[in-house]
């Protein structure tokens, strides 16, 4: 699904995403306070902050884990994943405690980072243009032709075409 997606797409996509994610908490900032829910601003750009900095975590996470060479790379990345995860919950979780506002405030910009980080990617998958069926991606050597895609067992016996019984 994302064989056409560029790679120099992904620095764009986080350029616009980290821009779009300032300029979201400056204006959340001043209508908050306009509206006297300063707390609610002030944690909307804390969880603005906190997606941006473990999608860049993401990023330095994949490159260790690429560089170690490990033969299961699923396992180090799901725990430092867990990792991240973990400690911007209990900040989420203990700003909340502190204040229901902030608390809210840091969920609500934590849910638009990912809003604004999804909107990015999707607009320059379309802007890929659309994705190439299987006769291009074979050509363009993204699938190989000779490994079948679906089991010839499955197609004999009418099983499910993934292969299985």
């Amino acid at each position: 699904m994302f064989a056409h997606f560029a790679l120099p797409d992904i620095p764009e996509v986080s350029r616009r995403t980290v821009a779009a994610a300032l300029v979201v908490g400056v204006a959340a900032l001043v209508a908050a306070f306009s509206f006297g829910y300063l707390w609610i601003g002030v944690g909307g750009c804390i969880g603005l902050a906190l997606g941006t900095m473990n999608y860049r975590l993401v990023g330095v996470s994949v490159d260790k884990v690429a560089a170690m060479g490990t033969d299961n790379p699923k396992r180090p990345l799901a725990a430092n994943t867990l990792g991240r995860l973990g400690i911007i919950t209990v900040i989420a979780l203990g700003l909340a405690f502190v204040n229901k506002g902030l608390g809210f405030g840091v969920l609500a910009g934590l849910a638009v980072f990912q809003f604004l980080l999804i909107f990015n990617v999707a607009r320059s998958m379309a802007k890929a243009g659309p994705m190439p069926g299987l006769d291009d991606a074979i050509d363009a050597g993204i699938v190989d032709s000779n490994e079948p895609v679906v089991s010839p067992a499955a197609v004999e016996s009418g099983d499910d075409i993934r292969g299985g019984a």
